[in-house]
């Protein structure tokens, strides 16, 4: 045979034996069907740290799911999984969670121990489609925090002096930022039918707005059939009836699971006994801006959020902001004892009952901290804000 044929010959079946083992390599490595697996990588400074899988619930707020050790700054995690949810990965030593989508397939996690907002979540649809709008969102986000940081001395003395120039071209300032970032995630949902980051973004948006029913309609109607069949994707579709004028009343007294406490409809009334063995209404608790936090003694999130509500309650209490605390604890002197320890000066009411709570139940409270934001009609107006984005309401509220 001639040298350079057999050479041809020979560099083939190398070539076949190559191309056989990387399509080895490539099969072996496909996660299967309703299977997930979660490569992740971090710091090698944190080998020997562990590495905690949680889903949204439980009495803190996130449940765990599963713990992985860092190994020459890798972890994994593998599994089973039925449809997309959000869950979140926490590092110990690492201030934060890290949100992705868990779900079907092979998902990378590149944490930033120094910056858990800088976590790349690559791999699967939902998780790219995830990345794709924290990058849009990126940049008015940090236009928010740097105009909140630079103006909140400036916001909080015209308050004093009650200047409502400053504090209107201020308010007007903060609108800009938050009207860049409602278009950015408008523009997204309407992009991006079958991401499941879209249903979380209509979730929201019913949330800390006054969503007309016709406009929610139209986006939810517009959703992947898939996506609308999954529990977030259902219970959206339920919270946007709630909004349907054409529905029939709801009743005075919410079944368990259900609540009429959503956006634009008036907080539910309620009363339960203080600290101190007495009566106290919602009534009595309404301000010109009140929260209603729900909370609890061993509820680790809500702890740490108190001192923050207390600065802010300390700040505006004088200018109409008002808080009525109610209590998720089943014992009496804790709930006391955390009320003296966190400086909770607001007023306070439970019925040590613990998840069982009727006002939790009425409030359809399925997890903690939980805020209901209202107006001085008792209107909800949003929910579940935190820090600075609580905050922003508040003054946002006050100065109206």
């Amino acid at each position: 045979m001639h040298p350079i044929l057999n050479n041809e010959i020979t560099n083939m079946k190398n070539f076949f034996l190559i191309a056989a083992v990387a399509a080895f390599v490539v099969s072996c490595n496909k996660v299967a069907d309703n299977q997930f697996e979660i490569a992740g990588t971090i710091d090698p400074s944190l080998n020997g740290k562990n590495v905690i899988l949680e889903k949204e619930g439980g009495m803190m707020g996130f449940s765990p799911v599963d713990t992985a050790k860092i190994e020459n700054g890798k972890f994994v995690f593998k599994g089973g999984v039925t449809e997309p949810a959000l869950h979140f990965i926490q590092v110990d030593g690492v201030q934060g969670k890290a949100e992705f989508i868990l779900e079907e397939g092979a998902i990378d996690i590149a944490v930033d121990k120094d910056s858990i907002f800088k976590t790349r979540r690559t791999g699967t649809y939902n998780n790219d489609k995830l990345t794709e709008y924290y990058d849009k969102i990126s940049s008015p986000r940090q236009k928010m925090m740097a105009f909140q940081k630079k103006n909140q001395a400036e916001m909080m003395d015209a308050y004093k002096k009650q200047d409502t120039v400053v504090m209107n071209r201020l308010n007007k300032g903060y609108e800009a930022i938050g009207k860049e970032m409602r278009s950015i995630a408008d523009d997204f949902v309407t992009k991006n039918p079958k991401a499941y980051i879209t249903v979380l973004l209509l979730k929201q948006s019913l949330s800390m707005q006054n969503t007309q029913y016709a406009d929610a309609k139209k986006k939810y109607d517009a959703l992947d059939a898939d996506i609308k069949k999954t529990k977030m994707g259902k219970e959206l579709g339920e919270q946007i009836e709630k909004l349907n004028p054409a529905a029939a009343p709801a009743p005075a007294t919410a079944l368990p699971g259900k609540s009429n406490a959503e956006v634009g409809n008036t907080a539910p009334a309620f009363s339960a006994s203080t600290p101190a063995g007495k009566q106290f209404s919602l009534k009595e608790a309404i301000g010109k801006v009140t929260i209603i936090d729900f909370w609890a003694s061993w509820c680790k999130p809500c702890r740490m959020e108190n001192p923050n509500v207390v600065a802010m309650y300390n700040e505006l209490h004088a200018k109409g902001l008002n808080i009525i605390g109610v209590s998720l604890d089943d014992s009496d002197k804790k709930w006391k004892d955390a009320i003296a320890a966190d400086k909770l000066t607001w007023n306070h009411v439970s019925n040590l009952k613990g998840w069982e709570d009727p006002i939790a139940v009425q409030y359809g409270v399925q997890s903690i901290p939980a805020t209901f934001i209202l107006d001085a009609s008792g209107k909800i107006v949003a929910k579940d804000l935190r820090g600075a984005e609580l905050k922003a309401k508040v003054i946002e509220l006050l100065a109206k």
